[in-house]
């Protein structure tokens, strides 16, 4: 909820008010008022002045405040709500990850394979506002992290928690055709038009009982569409690299089944991309967030609730109590 004046203008009539209240006090200060002399200092033996006359300098006080608050209530403040209506429909997508061993090369500077993926993934979550998001997370044997939903706050606070098998004691290991096939599995009851996989490993399949083919041609019988991320250098697949990244000696050993990958893909009707660093990844999940755009109409309006009403409520009642009081306990004899 946010404040908003439909007549902003009128506000500045205020300093003004405030400047007509105060100068005739400042006059009065400034002006020495007339003596009189007493023959008899018993008359005036009390010379201050009662507090009733105190009390009635400050009357005119009610009077300023029922003006200032006319002329706010004439600025029209209004209460506002904003809202969105979106008509059509978003996109289905699971997001599956690779969390095994070998995701803690360190190749995609200054990041490990783990971190470089989660930082790009949760950008990815953040372009898709109005689509359901699930994350499975797979190794030896493949884990579903959370269903499709909307709240994609909860998908953050699970990417930031995510960590690689060995930290969470798991079996070691690469079991894409399960990890395909727990993802798919979540969206079969989905009614979506669009239902999305992308799944992303820098192995090959050596875990699982499920093929990957399999799962890919179990998703296509559902409509699932597979976009599979094959993460590292393909050129050195099979081979160990050893090199310095900073001032720390890193080890690693690539092994990327490009071709299985590819084949999903193909079943599926996705495609197939590769990441040798952090900036081709992030281009890989930009031109998928393109390519699977969310068929959705938004609009956005602001609701006003007008609260002048509620400002004239006491202007009566402030005028009664002058009124009352100059004709009662502060009235003046002329």
């Amino acid at each position: 909820m946010n404040l908003h004046f439909a007549t902003p203008w009128a506000l500045a009539l205020i300093p003004f008010v405030i400047a007509l209240a105060i100068l005739p006090r400042i006059d009065r200060g400034l002006t020495r008022p007339a003596g009189m002399r007493f023959s008899d200092n018993a008359l005036v033996r009390d010379g201050s002045q009662s507090w009733k006359v105190n009390a009635r300098q400050w009357l005119p006080v009610l009077r300023w405040l029922t003006i200032v608050l006319v002329i706010i209530a004439v600025a029209r403040p209004q209460s506002g709500q904003a809202r969105e209506i979106v008509t059509g429909e978003g996109v289905d997508i699971v997001l599956a990850l690779d969390i095994s061993g070998s995701m803690s090369a360190e190749d995609f500077v200054p990041l490990d394979r783990l971190e470089a993926a989660k930082e790009v993934i949760a950008d990815f979550i953040s372009e898709r506002k109005y689509d359901r998001v699930g994350l499975v997370v797979f190794a030896a044997n493949a884990f579903t992290n959370s269903p499709p939903t909307i709240d994609h706050r909860v998908l953050e606070y699970l990417l930031e928690d995510m960590a690689l098998v060995a930290e969470l004691g798991l079996e070691d290991g690469t079991a894409i055709g399960m990890g395909l096939g727990a993802a798919a599995n979540m969206l079969k009851d989905s009614d979506s038009e669009s239902k999305v996989v992308i799944l992303l490993t820098d192995g090959v399949n050596n875990k699982g009982i499920i093929d990957p083919l399999t799962a890919a041609t179990a998703a296509k019988a559902i409509d699932v569409r597979v976009y599979t991320i094959g993460m590292g250098r393909p050129e050195l697949s099979g081979t160990q690299w050893r090199g310095f990244l900073g001032n720390r000696m890193v080890i690693g050993r690539y092994e990327l089944d490009e071709e299985t990958l590819r084949q999903i893909a193909d079943i599926t009707g996705g495609q197939y991309f590769t990441a040798s660093d952090l900036d081709g990844l992030r281009t890989i999940y930009d031109e998928i967030n393109e390519l699977e755009k969310s068929e959705v109409d938004v609009r956005r309006f602001t609701r006003y609730r007008e609260l002048a009403g509620w400002l004239l409520i006491p202007v009566p009642l402030l005028l009664l109590l002058e009124l009352f009081a100059r004709s009662t306990k502060f009235r003046s004899i002329p």
